[in-house]
């Protein structure tokens, strides 16, 4: 093997397990969040969202918007979703693939189907779309927009296909404990353009509105 390999190898190694060090605490603040107060964060993550989606993120009033079924102590990102659609807005929930996620429209009441790693998606039936925005949930986030997930690579592949295709706005999701001074990332990592806790929004590169 050559040097440069080797090196590569070692570094994204060692960002792995900076990774795995960092999701092992932010999940027990995660959790904490929840229970301390997840009805009171999702009301206020949605009202914060509705407020920056007119003049900030910039999608078109038919953009559709993609955000997630949550899991466990995920921030609850349904009653948004609810209040999308009850101002028209078209959104659509992930379905999980062999390599990355595709989306497929979802409205209020629509039967969902289990998915991989106990997800729920809508089924075959509904039409398959490409989001104009993408609601991503996270474990840890920093001020530089760099996200970490759960591991498997999923948002960033899927991230990345849909920016080379056109312009996609993305907007993490979570409670302000899970935002810290620094995430581990190599060259794989997508980053955010937003970021929105129940303190606020904030853009990517700038303060917190």
């Amino acid at each position: 093997m050559s040097q440069p390999s080797t090196v590569d190898h070692w570094i994204h190694q060692g960002v792995d397990y900076a990774k795995g060090a960092l999701a092992a605490r932010v999940r027990a603040l995660r959790r904490a969040a929840h229970f301390g107060g997840g009805g009171e964060a999702a009301r206020a993550v949605c009202d914060t969202f509705l407020h920056h989606l007119e003049a900030d993120f910039a999608i078109g009033a038919r953009g559709i918007i993609a955000g997630y079924w949550p899991l466990d102590d995920e921030l609850d990102v349904r009653p948004l979703l609810i209040a999308l659609q009850e101002q028209g807005r078209s959104c659509a929930l992930p379905v999980t693939g062999d390599a990355m996620l595709t989306f497929r429209r979802w409205a209020t009441g629509d039967e969902l189907v289990p998915g991989p790693f106990g997800t729920s998606e809508p089924g075959p039936g509904a039409k398959m779309v490409n989001p104009a925005l993408v609601i991503t949930p996270l474990l840890a986030v920093d001020r530089a927009g760099y996200r970490l997930g759960y591991g498997a690579g999923y948002y960033d592949r899927t991230l990345r296909r849909l920016r080379r295709a056109g312009s996609v706005a993305v907007v993490g999701v979570g409670f302000a404990t899970q935002l810290v001074e620094h995430v581990p990332h190599n060259g794989d990592d997508e980053r955010l353009d937003w970021v929105i806790t129940e303190l606020g929004a904030l853009r990517v590169g700038a303060g917190v509105s």
